[in-house]
Formats: C-alpha cells, structure tokens, sequence
C-alpha cells in the first residue's frame, strides 16, 4: 500500500515554492529581507492570493501585521506550545504539507523550510536579483539546473535605485 504522506523525496504536484534570491542565493539579514521590490512583492501576493502559504516560524515572526490576508497562513515550528493568530501551526513540514489535502500550495521560507522543501515542490518562482550580498544570514538552497526547466522568464528589470532583477519561473523534469 502506498502512502500519501509528503515524504523529502516525494514531489507533490500541487506544491510550488516563491522566493526571492540573489545571486549568492541570499534571501535575508537579520530576520528581515535585504531588499524591497515592488513589483516582486505585487507578485507574491498575486500569485499566492487565495491559496495556502507555508512558512517557518522565523518568517511568520517576520510578517509586521501577522497573517497574510486571502491566504490560509500555515506555520511549522518545533515549539509544541506555539501559537499564531490567524495561523494553523503543525509541528513538521510533512504534516503542514498533509493538511492542505491537495490544494495550490506555496512554500514563502524562510531557508531551513526551503532546504526542507526543495525535493518536494514541482514549480519554483524565482525573482533573481543581481547582486551578492555577504552579510547576509539566509540563505535559499542550490538549485541544480539539470533538475528544471524554464517556463517562463522575463526580460530584466531594475529598480528605481538601480537594483536589478528577473522573474523566472521554473517547473521539475
């Protein structure tokens, strides 16, 4: 009989991961992101809008009014005790991943829930940023280019301070 637990090398149709990462793959500093994009951040909530998010809890402390709104927010930490507004708390990843029964789920971070992730998830939303950032705390894992392909990537853009970066949308061979 097979099992319809997730699993770390079980990829799961319906579970995609969104991030935003520099080229060093930095994805934060300080329990906050290095960088404000505009219009990566209108594409996160586009994109999530009305699905599930699963987040750690470094991530859900990061979010300055707490649960995302039009989403079911979805926390994992190994705290028993932990609590979150607006939130359902799970104690592992395979039970968070478990509970969304199916349903379009977005993997938000932080980079122990990436790591995690990885093996799992079918579609990666990638916003690069051309830039290295060394002080950086966070980290998003590798990703092994024979292990995707590309189904959409934008041409560049730049921020209004010269920042560039890219919107690339990647789906597991």
């Amino acid at each position: 009989m097979t099992s319809t637990k997730a699993t770390n090398n079980t990829m799961i149709k319906n579970l995609s991961m969104i991030v935003a990462a520099a080229e060093d793959g930095a994805i934060g500093r300080g329990g906050d992101l290095i960088w404000r994009i505009s219009a990566d951040l209108k594409r996160f909530k586009t994109l999530t809008m009305g699905h599930t998010i699963i987040m750690g809890r470094k991530t859900w402390d990061s979010l300055p009014k707490g649960a995302l709104p039009g989403r079911r927010n979805v926390v994992v930490t190994r705290d028993k005790n932990f609590s979150a507004e607006g939130a359902d708390v799970y104690n592992s990843l395979e039970d968070a991943i478990d509970s969304c029964k199916g349903a379009e789920t977005f993997i938000i971070g932080g980079a122990q829930i990436y790591r995690q992730a990885m093996p799992m998830v079918s579609k990666l939303f990638l916003t690069r940023v051309y830039a290295s950032y060394p002080d950086a705390d966070a980290f998003f894992p590798e990703i092994i280019a024979d292990e995707w392909d590309i189904a959409n990537e934008e041409v560049a853009a730049e921020t209004p301070d010269g920042l560039r970066y890219q919107f690339i949308d990647l789906i597991r061979k």
